[in-house]
């Protein structure tokens, strides 16, 4: 008998579409959308098995299969093998963090930036190379065999952060962002899977979801990334590679430890899996544990970014790339930007090689622990993750409101916070928390104003 005419069978989703318009399988996908925009289709859902959707809708299996595929590398869907395929709890969150203007209205604790104590010394500094006799070379383009120095630099900063290379290893990208964009890029074609911790940085979730390539989430143990997760992925969940952030972990604060960092640099060794490590936060660590590239150096794309422990408007990150990746990474990078600024790469290179450089780091450093000092001051009765050195931090929220409530919440008040919502990958339970940064505002008096709002807000819904 058709199975259409049984209108009482059991489905979590029965979609009307035109036949009559083609392709049918985008058709299919457009409405699919259109019920997660709506609300019909609750993020966690899980959907009816293609076989059975294709029989209610009376099309090919094949049929059901594209459309799925569509909403997969949309983000829409996250299919996991043995589990079926779901509703991304992502699905509706925003993950671009930083909009196009900053709302005057609200006081930022959303953004994660370092304080602004590097930015005299950065304009001392630049000020002196444009008086230099031949200043103009900083406004041409630059060239890669023109920047030894500048990559022991690099060499430098990276070794700082707990990892020993060497220049021949080094590439200069527009900022951490643009490194994982050109690292994605050129090692990955759309419907690769890359797996990354269950929350992990919008910024990876943008740029895999513009490559068409799904973020499969690896589950935690202890707070860390699982090594045996991320072996099971590796042998079910078909992944290409993964994606870490071993230091102070965005959004979660966690950090993995060098037994956890040995045993995924074995895995990834044994089931060839590239890493890329970003090693954002690796200064922020007054002893910097082994990289994860220690322990995989052929394996293990590392990134060095400058973004939050300099200044963000710097634009550059290191990039330390195994030799066998690394030509095509420099001709991603190349596609996507020529070069980077010879300006700020010199300017950069100068402060490393000074003095003012760990100078500059022990700066950020006391401000920020001055700053934590108060947030758990105003915070101490709530559960708020992190460290004295961190620039944000991960606030459990108590009673049953969501994280996405509280940042709507927050923002009515007139304070900026981030969900889990924009941070969780594929079918992963978002937790009911919020990320807060602790440095993003211009004074202290602007931090203990949000944070005022913020007690507030959380003892009324405990």
């Amino acid at each position: 008998m058709p199975v259409n005419s049984f209108e009482n069978y059991l489905m979590s989703w029965k979609p009307s579409i035109d036949k009559t318009k083609k392709p049918i399988y985008q058709v299919l996908a457009d409405q699919l959308k259109q019920d997660i925009i709506n609300g019909v289709l609750l993020p966690g859902t899980k959907l009816p098995p293609q076989r059975e959707l294709a029989d209610y809708l009376d099309v090919n299996l094949s049929t059901i299969s594209k459309a799925f595929k569509v909403c997969v590398l949309n983000g829409l869907l996250s299919a996991s093998v043995g589990s079926g395929t779901f509703v991304s709890y992502d699905a509706l969150s925003n993950a671009y963090l930083l909009e196009d203007s900053k709302p005057g209205h609200l006081i930022e604790m959303g953004a994660t930036l370092p304080d602004s104590g590097s930015y005299e010394p950065l304009l001392l500094q630049l000020k002196s190379m444009l008086q230099e006799p031949n200043y103009e070379k900083w406004f041409g383009y630059g060239r890669a065999g023109e920047s030894t120095w500048q990559k022991d630099a690099a060499v430098q900063l990276i070794r700082r952060g707990g990892f020993e290379t060497t220049v021949d290893h080094i590439l200069f990208a527009n900022g951490g962002q643009n490194a994982m964009a050109a690292t994605l890029a050129s090692l990955c074609r759309p419907g690769d899977r890359i797996g990354a911790d269950s929350h992990t940085y919008s910024g990876l979730k943008t740029v895999a979801a513009m490559l068409s390539l799904p973020v499969v989430p690896i589950k935690s143990e202890n707070n860390e990334m699982s090594p045996s997760a991320f072996e099971y992925a590796c042998k079910n969940e078909n992944i290409k590679g993964i994606y870490l952030i071993p230091d102070y972990h965005n959004p979660t604060t966690t950090r993995l430890s060098v037994e956890n960092r040995k045993a995924i640099a074995e895995i990834s060794k044994k089931y060839n899996q590239f890493i890329i490590e970003d090693a954002t936060y690796h200064l922020h660590n007054e002893k910097p544990l082994p990289a994860v590239a220690s322990f995989a150096p052929d394996q293990a794309i590392h990134i060095a970014s400058l973004s939050k422990s300099i200044a963000p408007g710097l634009r550059l990150a290191y990039v330390a790339a195994p030799i066998r990746f690394k030509e095509q990474i420099s001709r991603a990078l190349y596609n996507l930007n020529i070069s980077v600024s010879p300006l700020l790469s010199e300017l950069t290179a100068r402060i490393i090689v000074s003095n003012q450089f760990e100078a500059l780091i022990e700066g950020h450093r006391e401000q920020t622990i001055r700053r934590n000092q108060i947030v758990n001051r105003y915070l101490a009765d709530f559960t708020c993750l992190g460290t004295e050195t961190g620039i944000f931090r991960w606030l459990l929220l108590p009673g049953k409101i969501t994280g996405a409530e509280f940042e709507s919440l927050a923002a009515q008040q007139g304070v900026q916070v981030y969900s889990a919502e924009r941070f969780v990958v594929g079918n992963s339970c978002p937790e009911r928390a919020v990320r807060i940064a602790v440095c993003a505002q211009e004074t202290i008096e602007e931090l203990e104003q949000g944070l005022i709002i913020l007690k507030r807000l959380l003892t009324k819904i405990s």
